[in-house]
């Protein structure tokens, strides 16, 4: 079975369970952290990838990191995952899980990325244009800031890409040149 349908099953396991127990914003949380301190550390992702780093270590170190403030269905999970060998899918299944979770909560996360941080104006009417695309009602705004765009904004909600950058309307411009330079030749 492929890396991403077991995410995906484990990711709705532990949302259910999470639900069952009442404790599905405790868990969202520790999620949350996790993917903060992969996207933090590198070590961290090739530790959890490492089939040469055995499972007792793996485990120590989630609970290192997590024991004090993680609650015990996350660390049970934790537990689990790693005593069955398969560490590897934990952080995928840990952005499966926010995924559903936002599904249940009917939350729709949106990334935008521009050359400055938006003003409180902009990000109101950016989240506006986001619930009238995605039809949600709670909006979550993810900001990048990338210089390489030279100006305007990429947005992107679920699998639709809205780029009206500088930069892509240079490339488009620069295709557009090179098709009529070699319609001229031929």
């Amino acid at each position: 079975m492929s890396d991403i349908k077991v995410a995906s099953r484990y990711a709705k396991a532990l949302l259910e369970l999470a639900v069952e127990k009442e404790q599905l914003e405790e868990v969202a949380k520790d999620v949350k952290l996790l993917l903060t301190i992969a996207s933090e550390n590198r070590d961290f992702v090739l530790m959890l990838e490492s089939p040469i780093v055995n499972t007792d270590k793996k485990f120590n170190v989630l609970d290192r990191l997590f024991s004090k403030t993680a609650s015990n269905i996350t660390m049970s999970f934790f537990g689990i995952i790693t005593r069955k060998n398969r560490s590897e899918v934990l952080l995928a299944t840990a952005k499966e899980f926010q995924k559903q979770y936002n599904l249940q909560k009917g939350i729709q996360v949106a990334e935008i990325t521009t050359t400055f941080k938006l003003t409180d104006d902009l990000k109101k009417s950016v989240v506006e244009i986001v619930k009238e695309i995605s039809g949600l009602k709670t909006v979550e705004l993810v900001e990048k800031i990338n210089p390489e765009i030279i100006g305007g904004f990429i947005l992107k909600v679920n699998d639709k890409l809205l780029d009206d950058s500088i930069s892509n309307k240079l490339r488009t411009l620069r295709l557009k040149f090179a098709q009529r330079y070699f319609v001229k030749l031929y």
